[in-house]
């Protein structure tokens, strides 16, 4: 499966709002990556009670501020990894996966659709 919802919001930054600095490549991959293992580290090591939902955001919020890779539909994925008990193959499929997948569809839309340069 390389759905989950937060790529939907993602879309909305890709497509609706391809200039802005939350749109660019880094951001989307790097964000979606380092939430997604935020998650399953406090999955890991606190469980999946509500204490390590709000421990995953609050981390997957600061390692995005750290590498300078803020994407906020990404906030939602430590939310998916808890609640769904995610293992670690989830980093790669749907995260690293899905997020690529994005970035391609955004690149062809704007390079052949919308023919505005992207990313900017």
């Amino acid at each position: 499966m390389l759905l989950i919802a937060p790529f939907g919001a993602s879309c909305v930054l890709l497509f609706a709002l391809p200039a802005s600095p939350l749109a660019r490549p880094r951001n989307v991959v790097g964000g979606h990556f380092l939430t997604a293992l935020m998650g399953l580290l406090a999955l890991t090591f606190i469980g999946d009670g509500v204490l390590a939902m709000g421990i995953g955001v609050g981390l997957g919020i600061a390692a995005m501020q750290f590498t300078e890779t803020l994407h906020p539909p990404a906030g939602g994925n430590p939310l998916v990894v808890i609640m769904t008990g995610a293992g670690w193959s989830f980093l790669a499929l749907p995260i690293i996966a899905g997020a690529l997948i994005l970035l391609l569809v955004a690149f062809i839309y704007h390079r052949f659709v919308s023919k505005r340069a992207w990313p900017a």
